[in-house]
């Protein structure tokens, strides 16, 4: 499982399968898009206005990296 964090965006992405695969988007709420694989598993989970819903600092232990656009 990888976690990927944009600050300038607020946006999550939550990677549980790290596969090459086709995934579909589907979307569960305004804030919740999940990315679905082979056997409609889901394999991404993606969460706008991630800081406001989540605390990210109680996903310690698990490491995540925060992506920073140059600019």
């Amino acid at each position: 499982m990888k976690l990927f964090y944009d600050d300038k965006t607020d946006l999550l992405y939550i990677r549980l399968d790290d596969r090459k695969q086709k995934l579909i988007n589907k979307k569960i709420t305004d804030e919740i898009v999940l990315d679905l694989g082979k056997d409609d598993k889901v394999v991404g989970i993606e969460i706008l206005d991630a800081s406001k819903r989540i605390n990210l600092e109680s996903l310690l232990p698990v490491q995540y990296e925060v992506t920073k656009k140059a600019g």
